[in-house]
């Protein structure tokens, strides 16, 4: 199932991605990186979303990287779509910020913590804009029906729902990918995201970890399981990421990955 957004755009139906840095760390990066995908996913017919988020609101220290201006983080995220002709995807995470984020992005995102937050989902909803909702770590597949009639209870029925993973003890997370099957009764694209399922939060030293030598072997199961687009942070040199670096893909490794991932959706379809 492709989204709306991307269906109007002549994609067919085919697995998407949804990919970029984890963050805007300066001007240049965000369309260097875009259009280091976007060369990719049309090569393969794979229709893209770009991501990046203006603003880190969820970090484990005070201290930590949050990004490099909210005004100035949506434009360079909107001057990626209109350059690429692709449509951008932001999380917010304020009723105000809906407003804000929709007059420069085509997709709102709801991080996974606030999936629950019933004003921001209306919000969201309200705005017009397709909406991305995470699972929380913390929520069964059969709850996200309930995050989805909120978003619906403003009018808009452009909603998506995305699985990362489920907090297993204190410092991991596991991905139940009965959770695709579960969640795509709801009649909403899922995708997975392949890189937050792989982190390791709440780390001793107050940076969260994550196990990237796993990303290909979540991504193979996630399309096999029938997933209808996949999510992954890219960064040049992910050791040296602003944010979340411990779990990124290395940008070099994405295009024989996706690869491998189109084969596959040949072979199951």
């Amino acid at each position: 199932m492709v989204p709306e957004i991307l269906r109007v755009k002549g994609f067919p139906d085919s697995f998407f991605l949804i990919a970029g840095p984890c963050v805007v760390e300066n001007e240049e990066m965000p369309l260097a990186i875009a259009a280091q995908i976007a060369k990719i996913t049309n090569r393969l017919g794979i229709p893209y979303i770009f991501k990046a988020s203006y603003k880190k609101a969820n970090r484990s220290r005070a201290g930590s990287f949050t990004g490099i201006g909210i005004e100035k983080g949506l434009e360079l995220i909107q001057q990626v779509g209109k350059q690429l002709n692709i449509p951008v995807i932001t999380d917010i995470h304020t009723e105000a910020e809906a407003k804000q984020a929709a007059k420069f992005v085509d997709i709102l995102q709801i991080p996974a913590f606030l999936c629950r937050q019933t004003d921001l989902l209306i919000a969201a909803g309200a705005t017009g804009k397709t909406v991305n909702i995470k699972k929380g770590q913390f929520a069964s597949a059969e709850s996200m029906k309930f995050a989805i009639e909120k978003v619906r209870q403003s009018g808009n029925s452009s909603v998506m729902l995305t699985e990362r993973g489920t907090t297993f003890g204190y410092t991991d997370l596991v991905v139940d990918f009965r959770n695709i099957p579960e969640m795509r009764k709801f009649g909403v694209p899922v995708i997975v995201d392949i890189t937050h399922s792989l982190q390791q939060p709440n780390q001793p030293a107050g940076i969260t970890g994550g196990r990237p030598d796993l990303i290909e072997t979540i991504a193979f199961a996630a399309i096999a399981t029938g997933a209808d687009g996949i999510f992954m942070e890219t960064h040049p040199d992910p050791s040296h990421a602003k944010s979340d670096g411990a779990n990124m893909l290395r940008l070099d490794l994405l295009e024989p990955l996706l690869e491998k991932l189109v084969r596959i959706r040949l072979a199951i379809k």
